[in-house]
């Protein structure tokens, strides 16, 4: 595992904008986390429509450069640059449709993985951090099988690049984390509920 100081050791993950309530709401949530130290956010709104997605990720980047905090964008990169965000989230489809880094070197590049093959792709691109869960049991992919601690460390094995434990994850879990071979972990609600670093 290679540590890299430029990178915090949570990573929140958001989760999907309610569809009743305005994106205000959702800023004040982000604001909250923030204020509690969370440094890196990927934005996941997967159930927004293009528009709404990138109005959501420009005030989103606005609250995230009040707390010298980066955002990623799980969107396509031509999303990342008009919003000159700080970097994309590959989730593993777009990962493996890769067949190289899709952004330069100023840019933060993360992938989902969730076996070898995966963790060995994001290696052959070179990605900037990788996800790898489900870890635990989580409430959000409840029908995931988790990799449990011992597979978590095996994959770990695969790769130089900061990985993040992603999936049931809280900052009690840190400890297990970096025992098992994680720079961080990354996490929805267990960051979004307002704890950070």
């Amino acid at each position: 595992m290679t540590r890299s100081p430029n990178l915090p050791h949570t990573y929140l993950v958001t989760p999907e904008p309610q569809a009743d309530a305005p994106f205000s709401a959702f800023i004040a949530r982000l604001e909250r986390a923030l204020e509690a130290g969370v440094r890196l956010v990927q934005l996941r709104a997967k159930t927004l429509s293009a528009p709404d997605y990138e109005r959501l990720a420009e005030e989103a980047l606005a609250c995230c450069r009040r707390h010298d905090a980066r955002l990623l964008l799980n969107a396509p990169a031509d999303v990342v640059h008009s919003a000159q965000a700080d970097g994309i989230h590959l989730t593993s489809t777009r990962l493996m449709e890769s067949t190289s880094r899709p952004l330069p070197a100023e840019w933060l590049v993360s992938a989902a993985c969730h076996d070898a093959a995966q963790v060995r792709h994001a290696n052959e691109i070179g990605v900037d951090l990788l996800t790898i869960s489900p870890v635990l049991p989580t409430a959000t992919h409840t029908t995931a099988q988790p990799l449990g601690w011992q597979r978590f460390r095996e994959l770990v094995a695969l790769t130089d690049i900061p990985v993040y434990a992603l999936g049931g994850m809280t900052l009690d879990t840190l400890p297990q984390a970096y025992d098992a071979g994680a720079y961080g972990i990354a996490a929805i609600r267990a960051l979004w509920g307002g704890a950070g670093e």
